[in-house]
């Protein structure tokens, strides 16, 4: 078993000892409703927080490359209302055109 598998196999089961852990301990009870805001932030956040390393990220540096573009159009777009298909098509459209003008 390789270091990559070990590690999957950590993550998913700690994954569902915090999952298991939220009605284990809860009882049935509803969540407070202080924490029910704080939960329904989580997830945009882990989603920006996945976007914004993906399109800048490269290793241990900081880059703005035809990645950055692609993500301009499909905020773009979302601001347009565009449906989903039509956001990544713009996105992947943008980023290659940015290639092949040889940025990134």
């Amino acid at each position: 078993m390789t270091e990559i598998w070990i590690v999957v196999a950590v993550i998913g089961l700690g994954t569902m000892a915090i999952k298991g852990s939220g009605p284990v301990l809860l009882g049935g009870r509803p969540l407070p409703s202080r924490l029910t805001g704080v939960v329904a932030l989580l997830a945009p956040a882990l989603l920006a927080a996945l976007v914004a390393t993906t399109a800048l990220g490269d290793g241990q540096q900081i880059v703005a490359d035809a990645r950055l573009i692609g993500l301009g159009a499909a905020v773009v777009a979302l601001i347009l209302r565009a449906p989903v298909l039509v956001v990544v098509l713009a996105a992947a459209i943008a980023a290659a055109i940015a290639r092949l003008i040889g940025i990134g």
